[in-house]
C-alpha cells in the first residue's frame, strides 16, 4: 500500500473521532513532534548577548564610528 492511501485511511479514521478525541489527538500528535523537532537558531539567545554593548553609550557616538572606521 503507498503512503498516499495510508495517509487517507487514516484522515477518514479521524474524521470518526469526536470533536473531544481530535483535539487529545492533535495534543498528542504536538507533543510528539515537538519532542522530535529541533529549532534552529539564527540568532543568539538573550542570556548570551546581555551585557555586550555595556560601556557603548558612555562614548560619542560619532568618536565611536570615527575609531571603527580607522581600524579598517
Amino acid at each position: 500500500m503507498n503512503a498516499i492511501l495510508d495517509k487517507e485511511k487514516i484522515w477518514e479514521e479521524i474524521e470518526k473521532l469526536s470533536l473531544e478525541e481530535q483535539i487529545e489527538l492533535m495534543k498528542k500528535l504536538l507533543s510528539y513532534l515537538k519532542s522530535r523537532v529541533i529549532i534552529k537558531r539564527d540568532f543568539p539567545d538573550w542570556d548570551e548577548i546581555y551585557g555586550i554593548g555595556m560601556g557603548l553609550w558612555e562614548e560619542d557616538a560619532q568618536d565611536y564610528i570615527n575609531k571603527l572606521r580607522e581600524d579598517r
